[in-house]
């Protein structure tokens, strides 16, 4: 095997595996911190959503948690989620028109475009008009409302630190994660909902604060909310058969369709009232109108329903409550999300994944109580969300039914596929779309970090004598004009080149001099000395090294300004050539003709190989 000659293996030793440094570790103890805070966070607002449900439900004063199912309203009821929202629209007009939506896409938003700072009144009528609209019956989550007051907190800790955007970045989703950790006992799940929809990117420098966050977050809420699983299911079977894993195909193509209705049916409502005659202040109370009569009729569609999740997730809820929840409890989510209120969608999509699976239990293979609404539940998130990880961990840390990640992973993954296949966005990037933004959902590795300076280093440039004079530059410049170099397509051209290297008799960088300071220094005329080249030199250009990535080539011009920078060695300072912006798009091009060009690799001279004598006369044809 061929090895390495030593010199290019030292050139590497700068480059390592990831760009980490030991700033981690002070913005770690800053998210430990803030996973502590988030947990308390996370548990005031679930006091906050069963006090305001005990309030306009049952007209008591408490904390204890309570579902609104057993109200004795009456046709009152209503009214209840009227007034709730009511108080929404005026606390989003006269507070912060922020508290509106289901708090990702806001967290998103503040990421992508606010430099990760959220202002310190979001923090607080956040969580408070969340639970206002919960306790009044809002058929929605707290999760998304928590990740966002937690990421608001985390932001609000990270702007009293000297601190760049990237790592508010951090902070903000360390708090999010924790408090989805906090939240529903599912740490790993929040840390996997941070890569695949807040961080946009994989790093340690990131990867490792959040984590912390997240696991610090689920243990203080041992303490304080308790131990989980938040929906413990019985025990299922370890393989499920060809049968079973054919059905959890069916379960993940249903939930694609109904992940596409939903999304569908959300944006279509907020479509509908944007061309309402009216502010948007008064939207919510037209959602609460909805609510009021969707749960007068049905009132399991009220508030969180983790009881119906409950119920389902032990496989022993009748038709009436799984028709009730895919239609009732759909309509009036997607029609109240639509018109602005405050509300999360997690809970919500998990009772209409259950409902969906509840249904499907009746003609696909008996696998166990609760088996087909669990792998529907995780399917529906996979798809709706387009966090196809997420949604497995999160299913299973809800559960802990170890058995059940087989199923998940390949319902997750069809209804992933099927509706990255039938939509261009998800319901959560859709609203930053809405809001004059594009945002990607792919991550790869940068092209540019892969190819070195070497490999696109233009070797044909005029390079002068740092003492020639002006007599001698002129006669290289005229010569050059003609002169070809090794290089077929590259022309010496002084016309065409911009910056001019200045060497020794070494040929090791001395300077740079510019085209307009060259032709300048040249109509002056004369060879004096006290009129020399390195006068209207840069005696400290900005240089790449062969055996940098371009990446860092890229990074160096963006910081000094500069479009085209001399390559040389790292060992001396040798002169190699010149790069320039227009190089860099060479990484690019690479890439597009890998994911372009369709090509046959193994053909018919491998199965003439394989299955006779090659014939002589075709292979010297080839």
């Amino acid at each position: 095997m061929h090895k390495p000659r030593q010199s290019s293996v030292a050139a590497l030793d700068h480059l390592g595996d990831f760009t980490t440094s030991f700033r981690v570790l002070p913005i770690a103890g800053l998210a430990v911190v803030i996973g502590v805070f988030a947990a308390f966070v996370a548990a005031a607002l679930l006091a906050l959503i069963a006090f305001f449900t005990n309030l306009f439900f049952f007209q008591r004063l408490s904390t204890a948690a309570v579902s609104p199912v057993g109200h004795h309203l009456g046709p009152w009821v209503i009214v209840v989620p009227v007034v709730g929202a009511l108080i929404i629209g005026l606390m989003a007009r006269y507070g912060s028109e922020r508290i509106r939506g289901h708090g990702i896409p806001e967290a998103i938003e503040a990421i992508l475009i606010n430099g990760s700072r959220i202002e310190p009144k979001v923090a607080m009528l956040k969580p408070l008009s969340s639970a206002i609209s919960i306790g009044s019956g809002g058929p929605f989550g707290a999760e998304g409302p928590i990740i966002m007051t937690g990421g608001a907190f985390g932001s609000l800790i990270a702007q009293f630190f000297h601190l760049t955007s990237a790592e508010r970045k951090t902070l903000l989703v360390a708090g999010a994660a924790a408090g989805m950790s906090a939240t529903f006992a599912a740490p790993v799940a929040a840390v996997m909902l941070a890569v695949e929809l807040l961080l946009f990117e994989w790093k340690p420098r990131s990867i490792i604060p959040v984590a912390l966050a997240s696991v610090v977050a689920a243990a203080v809420r041992r303490h304080i909310l308790g131990f989980g699983p938040l929906f413990p299911v019985p025990i299922h079977a370890a393989y499920i058969g060809a049968n079973g894993l054919l059905g959890c195909v069916v379960v993940g193509l249903l939930a694609g369709g109904l992940s596409a209705l939903l999304t569908g049916a959300v944006y279509a409502s907020e479509d509908a009232f944007q061309h309402l005659p009216i502010h948007w202040m008064w939207w919510p109370a037209i959602g609460g109108l909805v609510i009021g009569i969707g749960g007068f009729f049905f009132p399991q569609a009220l508030g969180v329903g983790y009881d119906v999740i409950g119920g389902l997730l032990q496989g022993d809820v009748p038709l009436r409550i799984l028709a009730g929840v895919l239609i009732v409890k759909s309509a009036i989510w997607a029609i109240s999300l639509g018109s602005g209120t405050s509300g999360g969608v997690l809970a919500p999509l998990l009772m209409m994944g259950g409902a969906l699976g509840g249904l499907e239990a009746r003609f696909l293979p008996a696998e166990g109580a609760g088996f087909w609404p669990l792998i529907s539940m995780g399917a529906i998130l996979g798809g709706t969300m387009r966090s196809p990880l997420t949604g497995v961990i999160f299913a299973f840390e809800l559960t802990h039914d170890v058995n059940s990640l087989l199923p998940l992973l390949l319902a997750v993954i069809v209804a992933h596929g099927f509706t990255v296949l039938a939509l261009r966005r998800s319901i959560l990037t859709e609203k930053v779309s809405r809001r004059g933004f594009h945002l990607s959902r792919e991550y790869e590795i940068d092209p540019l970090e892969v190819i070195f300076a070497r490999e696109v280093v233009r070797g044909g440039v005029v390079a002068l004598p740092v003492d020639a004079t002006r007599r001698e530059v002129s006669s290289l410049l005229a010569s050059a004009r003609h002169e070809k170099t090794g290089h077929s397509n590259i022309s010496r051209d002084p016309h065409k080149q911009r910056l001019f290297p200045l060497v020794d008799s070494n040929r090791r960088l001395a300077g740079v001099v510019t085209r307009s300071s060259l032709s300048a220094w040249l109509d002056r005329g004369g060879d004096a000395a006290e009129d020399a080249l390195m006068d209207v030199a840069h005696r400290q250009p900005v240089v790449a090294y062969g055996d940098e990535p371009l990446r860092i080539v890229a990074f160096r011009m963006a910081e000094k300004g500069v479009t085209r920078l001399p390559v040389v060695e790292r060992r001396d300072g040798t002169l190699v050539g010149m790069v320039a912006l227009s190089d860099l798009l060479t990484a690019r091009s690479r890439i597009l003709e890998a994911e372009q060009r369709r090509e046959r690799t193994l053909g018919s001279g491998l199965r003439l190989r394989v299955f006779g004598r090659p014939d002589p006369r075709k292979a010297a044809r080839v």
